[in-house]
């Protein structure tokens, strides 16, 4: 389904301010857990242009828009980590990801409950924004979570392996954008991930 001008403005704002936040809370649990790294850098902060990514941020989505993409999705400039400076780097380094789709999951399920208990003379355009935000926040945190360098799913499944094998594993992360790509796409072909998608949408607003 096409979308209009104002929806596509609703989801690009979305989207922004989803990853930014998503940012944010690694930078912010960072610093709970003894680094300073992102605070010093500017980075806790909800400004825009502290977090664009030239590609994640801006071509990514309007490319994925112009070749009208059933899904939109990008990412924001990761926020610098020290893990020398955190306490128990290992352990610190999955809360340090893990916050980054929990805040998303978190941001879902509010919509969600937004949706649940609307009342019925809501506007249109508060429905669609609602629903956009849960969308968007469902598979930010889904695509975080894949187990590919340097998504925040590497990240929690290296703080489980061996340290030799953590960190040939992680050094793939220079070729992770070859892997995901083609993954999101047999994945959008097949129907899978639309399916998973639209599964969490429902039992998130209906139950």
């Amino acid at each position: 389904m096409p979308f209009s001008p104002i929806q596509v403005i609703m989801i690009l704002v979305v989207l922004l301010f989803s990853v930014i936040l998503h940012e944010v809370a690694h930078g912010y649990i960072a610093l709970r857990l003894g680094d300073p790294t992102a605070r010093d850098a500017g980075r806790l902060t909800l400004n825009p242009i502290k977090h664009i990514d030239p590609f994640g941020t801006v071509v990514l989505p309007l490319l994925l828009h112009l070749t009208q993409s059933p899904i939109l999705i990008g990412w924001a400039k990761p926020v610098p980590v020290n893990p020398h400076l955190l306490r128990e780097p290992n352990k610190a380094m999955m809360l340090v990801a893990a916050s980054g789709p929990l805040t998303n999951i978190t941001l879902a399920v509010l919509f969600a409950l937004g949706l649940r208990y609307l009342p019925a003379s809501t506007v249109p355009l508060l429905v669609d924004v609602l629903v956009f935000s849960c969308y968007i926040n469902i598979i930010l945190a889904l695509f975080n979570l894949l187990p590919v360098p340097p998504l925040d799913g590497s990240k929690l499944l290296a703080g489980l392996l061996p340290v030799r094998l953590r960190e040939s594993y992680l050094r793939l992360g220079r070729y992770g954008i070859f892997i995901v790509l083609p993954f999101v796409y047999l994945a959008l072909k097949y129907g899978v991930l639309t399916t998973i998608v639209e599964g969490i949408f429902y039992f998130l607003v209906r139950t």
